[in-house]
Parts: C-alpha cells; sequence; structure tokens
C-alpha cells in the first residue's frame, strides 16, 4: 500500500447501509468509515460509525430491519441529522484524501445525492477515489461479494461481514491489506470502476472516474485495457 501515498495523503476506507437501493430515494441509515494517515506507513487515526435518522415519517422496511439489524428506534434515539453527517463528511475528506469502498459507484452515489441536498458536494469531485470490488473482480474468479473476499485472504477469524457498516468497513480494510501484499499495483486502479458487460453502469457515471466493462472470465489486468 505504501505506493499510493504517491496519490494521496489519507485514505478514508468508508461504507454505508441505506433503507433500499436507490439513491434517490431512498436514504443512508448508518455511515462507517476509517481514516488512515501517513506516517511511514498508513496508520488509522479516525473511526467513525453514525447512525443517520431518516427523512420525516419515513419507517424502514421489515426486509431493511432483517438484513441489518437497524430500527427505526435506533434511528431516532441514536441517529444524527443528514446535516451532521455532511459535517463530518467535510473533516474526513480533505484535499489529497483517497476514498476507499467495496463497490464505491453505490456508496458515492448516495453520498454525492446526500451532500448535493445538505451539504456540498464537491467535496467529493475532485478526490481520488478506489473501488476493491473492481480490484477483487480483476483478480478472482466469481463470486465477487465482501464476504467472498474476506474467506478467500483467510480473514474470517479477523472480521465479520454483518450487514453493519462499521464491521464492513473493519473488513474491506483488511481486505485492502491483503490486496497490497498480493499484487502492489492498487495505485494503478484508482479512478478505474469496472462494470458489468451485461447490465451496464449502475446509476449515472460520476465524472472523475474513468468505467471500464469488466467480465467474469480474467484475460488482463482492467488498467492495461484502456
Amino acid at each position: 500500500m505504501d505506493r499510493l501515498h504517491d496519490y494521496c495523503d489519507s485514505i478514508v476506507v468508508l461504507d454505508t447501509e441505506t433503507s433500499g437501493l436507490s439513491f434517490t430515494g431512498d436514504e443512508i441509515i448508518e455511515f462507517s468509515a476509517v481514516r488512515l494517515e501517513w506516517d511511514n506507513g498508513w496508520k488509522p487515526v479516525m473511526e467513525v460509525d453514525e447512525f443517520v435518522r431518516m427523512t420525516d415519517d419515513r419507517k424502514l422496511s421489515p426486509k431493511i430491519v432483517e438484513l441489518t439489524g437497524i430500527t427505526d428506534e435506533m434511528l431516532l434515539e441514536e441517529g444524527i441529522s443528514k446535516q451532521a453527517l455532511c459535517e463530518i463528511l467535510g473533516q474526513l475528506f480533505t484535499p489529497r484524501t483517497l476514498i476507499t469502498a467495496y463497490n464505491a459507484q453505490f456508496d458515492l452515489l448516495f453520498l454525492y445525492y446526500l451532500l448535493s441536498k445538505h451539504g456540498d458536494a464537491g467535496i467529493l469531485r475532485d478526490q481520488p477515489k478506489l473501488d476493491l470490488l473492481t480490484v477483487y473482480r480483476d483478480r478472482k474468479p466469481y463470486p465477487h461479494k465482501l464476504c467472498n473476499a474476506i474467506e478467500v485472504y483467510d480473514l474470517a477469524g479477523k472480521v465479520v461481514n454483518s450487514h453493519r457498516a462499521i464491521d464492513d468497513v473493519r473488513a474491506t480494510v483488511e481486505v485492502m491489506k491483503e490486496m497490497a501484499k498480493e499484487c502492489p499495483d492498487l495505485e494503478r486502479y484508482i479512478n478505474i470502476f469496472g462494470y458489468s458487460p451485461k447490465y451496464g453502469v449502475s446509476g449515472p457515471r460520476i465524472s472523475s472516474v474513468k468505467y471500464v466493462p469488466q467480465g467474469y472470465r480474467i484475460t488482463d489486468k482492467l488498467y492495461n485495457l484502456i
């Protein structure tokens, strides 16, 4: 991971839990992140885990409650406002911060939409972005969920994939470390998101990202196809 220091001064690994799959119709209900800063190596300096209150009288579906374990009562009693979350994002995304996630397209669309309504979406625009799902697809055969990466990298006794944002963030940090040990080319994937040729890009394209079709058969490194 040391090579990433040439491209950024900090790394924010993040994850969201949401009330559904539509970034315009659903909402972030949990936001978690770990911020790493360079000090002769990448060291964690900040961890964020916040529930976020829903708009007005919206309620979570039984499916989301079952999947995440998050309830309406938890959001009401422990959740922060959307404006407060935007303030936290402003603290996290300082200049030269590498925004990293597993399936980053999903999380970033929700964050862009949130910031466009309640904060400043410009804090995301010029930051470098790394999608670890794209990296994993480029290295390993199907299936490609986070739980599969945890198993393949033998992390099951160290982290969990629980559909809670904070657990998934911690797992993603460890997956990223293992990826860096496996092959020191993570910096080559910055601002490159792979997508299924069958289904296309999920949602609008992020202007700072290059989208490249990525099939299930590994033939060459994705960054060599650009």
